[in-house]
């Protein structure tokens, strides 16, 4: 009884911090997506993505952005997406540095933090995490961590990852890689997404009124 209560505590958590699945997303269609295909200027790269609780300090969400022959974020079963951000099977498209930006500031608010690692990997790792991010997908709630860790397990360098649910587990076993650097990010927004989302459609369009 008392392990039942243990695991519903932790979906509850894991559903209520947003590493949960829509069931009404939709894919953007294949041409909207080869459009939308960004390449970054940097190293072939791989983003460890971890949300932290900042109450309870328990890791709440697991994504990965792989910047290979074009820079892509593997989101399983998460809850920030905009209309501009083309999406299939959990992985978003078109991630340039506005994109990015964007994404890391929906997810750091009053509730929660954004710890972000990154390691340089040999090009041909980062083209196979990206096959693997698009077969994937889609990832059902609380899967969030298991996915992007066993995504990583199957990558050459990556062996000593083991597979877990647990976000803060996956962003310690991968703070021992060598070479990752570490970065965290703290904002006061509005604990709701939603205000992110639609600051991020008013700066748009600010932009947009500017060029015209």
């Amino acid at each position: 009884m008392r392990l039942r209560a243990c695991v519903l505590s932790i979906a509850a958590a894991f559903f209520l911090a947003g590493c949960a699945m829509d069931s009404s997303k939709t894919d953007s269609a294949p041409d909207v997506i080869a459009r939308a295909a960004y390449h970054h200027d940097g190293p072939p790269s791989l983003t460890l993505f971890t949300m932290v609780n900042n109450a309870s300090g328990a890791g709440a969400h697991s994504s990965l952005m792989i910047n290979g022959s074009q820079r892509v974020i593997f989101d399983p079963a998460g809850s920030v997406r905009h209309s501009a951000v083309p999406e299939s099977r959990d992985v978003l498209y078109g991630i340039t540095p506005r994109i990015e930006k964007f994404y890391e500031s929906a997810h750091a608010r009053t509730t929660y933090h954004v710890v972000i690692q990154q390691v340089d990997v040999p090009a041909g790792v980062a083209e196979r995490a990206l096959q693997l991010a698009q077969e994937r997908g889609p990832v059902p709630q609380m899967f969030c961590t298991h996915s992007t860790s066993s995504i990583l397990r199957d990558l050459p360098g990556f062996e000593n990852i083991h597979t877990t649910y647990f976000p803060n587990n996956l962003k310690d076993q991968f703070a021992k890689l060598p070479g990752v650097t570490t970065r965290e990010i703290y904002e006061d927004d509005d604990d709701d997404k939603r205000v992110a989302i639609e600051q991020f459609n008013a700066a748009q369009e600010e932009a947009r009124a500017a060029v015209r």
